[in-house]
C-alpha cells in the first residue's frame, strides 16, 4: 500500500468510528477512535509509520487553547476567596495521583515517568499529547489515562446519587462559545502563534503550553469575544493525538499495556477514593456541600463533572473552577516533574 492509501484508510475508518462513538456520547470520541483504529492498522501492518511533527504540534496547540479557554473570569472569581484551600486540595489531588503513577512504574516495561504521566489526574488529552515530548511512552499513557476517565465517568453518577444524594444525574452540559465558528478559528490561530517562541525557548511541551497560556490570558481578560475552538478542529486534533500513539503500537506494546491494566485499575480506584476524601475536606473547610466537594475534586472527565453538577443543582461555577485550577496546575508543573521522575531519554520505539 502507498502512503496515501494508508492515510486514506486510517482517516476513513477513524471518521466512521468517531461518528459511532459520538452516538453513544463517548467523551473525546475522536481520540478514542484515532487511537483504536491506528492501533489495529499498525498491528496489521496497514497503517502509516508515523505522524508528522508539524501535525502533532498543531494538535497540541489546539488542545492547549481548548484547556486555556476553560479559565473564564467567573470560574476564577468563584475560588478567589477560597484560593488557599482550593490550591492545597488541588496539589493533594495531583500528589495522590502522581504517587500512584510512580507505583505503576514498578511494572516491567513501564518507567516511573510513564506511570506518573499515565495516572496523573486531570487533562487526559493534554497529557497524552505531550507524553512523548516529555520522554514517556504515549501508548501506555493514552490507554491508562482514558481508562481513568472511563471509570470515573461511569461511577460518578452512581456515587453522586447513592452516597451524596444527588436528586438527578445524567443531563448533558458543556462549556461552549457563543460567537460564530470563524471567530473561534481566528482565536485558535492567534493563540497557536505562541507555540513557535515556546519551542524556540526549549520550554518542555511548548507547543501545548505556549498557546494554553495565551488562551488563559485572553480568556481571563475577556478578550475572546465569545469564541471557542471549532468542534471539527478539536475533533481533528484529538484524532491526530490518537494516531500518534496508535501508529507506534507493536505486539510487545500491547502485551505491556495488558500486563499493567490490573494494577492500573486498582490504583485508579485508590485515586478516586483519595480524591473523594479530599473533596470532603474541601467541603468542611470552605462550606460547600459534600456533593460539590466530591465533584470539584473528582479525578477526571471535566465535562461529565459539569453535567452532574448542573443536573444535581450544585454550585456549577465553583465545581468547574476547582477542576480547571487542577488541570492548568497539572499541565504547568508536569514538565518539571517529568525531569525529576526520570532521565529525559528518547521515548520507546
Amino acid at each position: 500500500m502507498t502512503a496515501w492509501m494508508r492515510w486514506g484508510l486510517l482517516a476513513a475508518l477513524t471518521l466512521v468510528v468517531t461518528l459511532a462513538l459520538q452516538l453513544v456520547d463517548v467523551p473525546s470520541a475522536a481520540l478514542f477512535a484515532g487511537l483504536g483504529v491506528a492501533t489495529v492498522l499498525a498491528l496489521l501492518g496497514l497503517g502509516p509509520r508515523t505522524v508528522a511533527k508539524p501535525a502533532m504540534g498543531g494538535a497540541q496547540a489546539v488542545i492547549g487553547v481548548v484547556i486555556g479557554l476553560l479559565a473564564r473570569p467567573d470560574t476564577l472569581t468563584a475560588v478567589a476567596s477560597q484560593w488557599l484551600p482550593v490550591l492545597l486540595v488541588s496539589v493533594g489531588t495531583l500528589a495522590a495521583s502522581m504517587g500512584a503513577g510512580l507505583l505503576l512504574g514498578v511494572q516491567r516495561g513501564v518507567s516511573p515517568l510513564t506511570g506518573m504521566l499515565a495516572l496523573t489526574a486531570g487533562g487526559a488529552s493534554g497529557l497524552t499529547a505531550i507524553a512523548r515530548d516529555l520522554g514517556g511512552d504515549e501508548r501506555v499513557v493514552s490507554v491508562i489515562q482514558y481508562l481513568r476517565v472511563g471509570l470515573v465517568t461511569a461511577t460518578m453518577p452512581i456515587v453522586a446519587a447513592a452516597v451524596f444524594g444527588a436528586a438527578h444525574v445524567g443531563s448533558s452540559g458543556s462549556v461552549e462559545g457563543v460567537a460564530p465558528w470563524y471567530v473561534g478559528l481566528a482565536l485558535v490561530v492567534l493563540c497557536s502563534l505562541a507555540a513557535w517562541p515556546a519551542e524556540k525557548l526549549r520550554i518542555p511541551a511548548g507547543a501545548l503550553l505556549g498557546p494554553m497560556v495565551v488562551a488563559i490570558v485572553l480568556s481571563v481578560s475577556g478578550l475572546t469575544f465569545g469564541g471557542s475552538a471549532p468542534d471539527l478542529l478539536v475533533d481533528l486534533a484529538y484524532a491526530v493525538i490518537g494516531w500518534q500513539a496508535g501508529v507506534r503500537f507493536t505486539r510487545e506494546a500491547v502485551r505491556t499495556v495488558l500486563r499493567v491494566l490490573p494494577l492500573a485499575t486498582l490504583l485508579i480506584v485508590l485515586i478516586m477514593a483519595a480524591c473523594a476524601a479530599l473533596g470532603l475536606l474541601l467541603s468542611a473547610i470552605t462550606g460547600v456541600t459534600p456533593l460539590e466537594g466530591y465533584l470539584a475534586t473528582n479525578p477526571g472527565g471535566i465535562y461529565a463533572v459539569l453535567a452532574t453538577a448542573i443536573s444535581s443543582g450544585g454550585d456549577v461555577t465553583f465545581v468547574v473552577a476547582v477542576q480547571v485550577v487542577r488541570v492548568i496546575l497539572m499541565l504547568l508543573v508536569a514538565p518539571a516533574l517529568a525531569r525529576l521522575a526520570g532521565p529525559r531519554t528518547p521515548a520507546p520505539a
